[in-house]
């Protein structure tokens, strides 16, 4: 679908910025309504940190549930939320009822309309099991994987996986195939799964560079620009936004700095999705807790995610909603020297709930249940590391834990240790006081703590603070443990291992208010007449609360399909849900 030019301005119905979950929602919603679309991105590829993430979407209600016959109560995701944000729930219900209520629809209108297909996740439960209304499942699904070759010329234009969680480039999708990686050594059904995606993936370096196969957030992006394509969407990459158009207190279009120059864009609507602000140093400093200068975080967004969106947003009358229990996205980072000298950033997703994984801080005591959410982890360690140190934690494990499982971006056996061990990633003593002291962590606390775990975890127990005591941590244990509980097992056969972990985050929470249609709102609670937000440019709708996993991505594609049937006049839903 052509969109007008006129020397170095151009006309659409409606410009997105940004090309994320979100933004591609939106983009592809739109055309599909008839509108003229173009999508502008700052990075030199489409994606955002989408196509870093997992690509998991928290959506209630889903279309592929109900037809694996899981027909919950409409009332319980509600009922989870308002125990999850308490007092905050008021504030932030209607947006919470428009994404409850257009979830299943969303759904339904990718799968029957466009490139999208999904898989369930309807054995993933809601992280805080003992809340009132939590599900054991159902209210997950991810893109199905994606062959690349699909895509064409295109496929170049996409973010790539994120380095530190695939495999020499071949990305991994968590559930079944991650679980046969983790098992390779003890199951035969497990090994012929990974010798085949092993085999298929240098046989994609051999023929074309890459990987062809497409999974978690990387099939997301390119499924849904797949479907942009299809639907005459315009991509401009290496294309910022410099300021927003404005007449008679309406948005009118953009600025936008290409690189051919610059280009006014005129608009019927804009739709801010750039990914929030984790990379904006002076709004970490302001809003992070424990983040005195801004560099003390790790964020996982790529660099780009500076809080353009939010800036435009301001800069138009909207207001930023800081009000929140979070300002950030939690989550467990790393640090790494990659081979070829590069920094990384590994995000510490799985490993926690392992059994035989502890961890500690500086003091050498646990302060956490290691097995549960990663928003969690890092919010009890910012609370409870020493007022006059670096907010840090160690994962601690054995050997044999070390070799099964992995720690980090250290791999499980077969994968060789000293490259990890050789950079200082991977902590390697014969003794748990010769680890404390590389660490810098209390000798005394750490073999005082371990003595102590160990007794209890040999019976499947934690006393301390239940580990493997909900659904969620046994998701996340080892199903295959022979102990009695998936989670827990004694730290008893040197060498030992650790790995330090600080605060990171997957995104920001604060940003844009707005309403149910995500159009952004002014001081005085009105609209914004033509400026809509979506994703991380919008505040968080669980009001800085984290309750499951993919509680992210669910709203922000729900929000752009919502942005979009706004802008044009959508009255119906364009497909019938099962």
């Amino acid at each position: 679908m052509d969109t007008t030019t006129a020397g170095n301005s151009q006309t659409c119905d409606v410009l997105v910025i940004g090309s994320g979950a979100a933004g591609l929602s939106a983009a592809v919603t739109a055309a599909w309504h008839g509108q003229r679309v173009i999508l502008v991105e700052k990075a030199s590829v489409l994606g955002g940190a989408t196509a870093w993430s997992g690509g998991w979407m928290w959506l209630p209600g889903n279309p592929l549930a109900r037809r694996a016959g899981i027909h919950e109560d409409p009332q319980q995701p509600f009922t989870y939320l308002r125990h999850e944000l308490g007092a905050r729930y008021p504030a932030h219900a209607p947006r919470i009822e428009a994404f409850l209520a257009a979830s299943p629809h969303m759904v339904a209108f990718f799968e029957q309309h466009t490139e999208l297909q999904f898989r369930d996740g309807n054995a993933i439960p809601d992280i805080h099991g003992s809340v009132p209304g939590a599900a054991t499942g159902g209210h997950q699904v991810v893109a199905a994987p994606y062959d690349g070759r699909k895509l064409g010329p295109l496929l170049s234009r996409l973010r790539r996986t994120m380095r530190e969680t695939s495999f020499f480039g071949m990305p991994i999708m968590a559930g079944p195939d991650l679980g046969a990686f983790l098992s390779v050594t003890r199951s035969p059904k497990s090994l012929l799964h990974v010798l085949r995606r092993i085999t298929r993936h240098g046989w994609d370096l051999l023929r074309h560079g890459r990987t062809m196969q497409l999974v978690n957030g990387v099939a997301l992006v390119g499924r849904l620009a797949k479907s942009a394509e299809a639907l005459g969407v315009s991509f401009w990459e290496s294309s910022p936004v410099t300021r927003l158009l404005m007449e008679q207190g309406r948005v009118t279009g953009a600025e936008v700095s290409t690189p051919k120059g610059l280009v006014r864009i005129q608009a019927r609507a804009v739709i801010l999705a750039t990914g929030g602000f984790p990379h904006d140093k002076a709004q970490r400093k302001a809003l992070f807790p424990r983040t005195p200068t801004g560099n003390e975080h790790l964020p996982l967004p790529p660099a780009e995610c500076e809080g353009d969106g939010i800036a435009l947003g301001r800069a138009a009358g909207g207001q930023m909603l800081t009000d929140l229990a979070s300002p950030v996205a939690w989550a467990p980072v790393s640090r790494l020297m990659h081979w070829d000298g590069n920094l990384g950033h590994f995000p510490h997703i799985i490993d926690r709930a392992k059994p035989g994984v502890i961890g500690v801080l500086s003091n050498g005591q646990r302060f956490v249940n290691e097995a549960g959410g990663y928003y969690d982890y890092v919010a009890a360690m910012v609370t409870q590391s020493p007022a006059d140190q670096p907010v840090a934690s160690w994962l601690i494990c054995d050997h044999p834990t070390q070799r099964r499982y992995g720690l980090g971006f250290s791999r499980p056996f077969p994968i060789p240790l000293a490259g990890a061990v050789r950079t200082g990633y991977l902590k390697r003593a014969p003794t748990l006081a010769g680890l404390a002291q590389q660490c810098g962590i209390d000798a005394k606390g750490l073999q005082a703590t371990v003595e102590g775990y160990n007794p209890h975890a040999a019976q499947g127990l934690d006393p301390a603070f239940g580990k493997g005591s909900t659904p969620y941590n046994r998701k996340q244990g080892d199903a295959l443990h022979k102990g009695p509980n998936p989670c827990l097992a004694p730290i008893l056969k040197p060498p030992f291992y650790a790995v330090k972990v600080e605060a990171g985050c997957f995104g920001t929470f604060a940003g844009l208010s707005t309403n149910a249609h995500a159009q952004v709102l002014n001081s005085e609670g009105q609209p914004i007449s033509g400026l809509y937000a979506a994703g991380a440019d919008m505040a968080s709708i669980m009001g800085g609360h984290y309750p499951s996993g993919g509680i992210n991505l669910g709203p922000a594609m729900v929000f752009g399909y919502l942005a979009a049937r706004h802008i044009a006049g959508a009255t119906e839903p364009e497909a019938k849900l099962d």
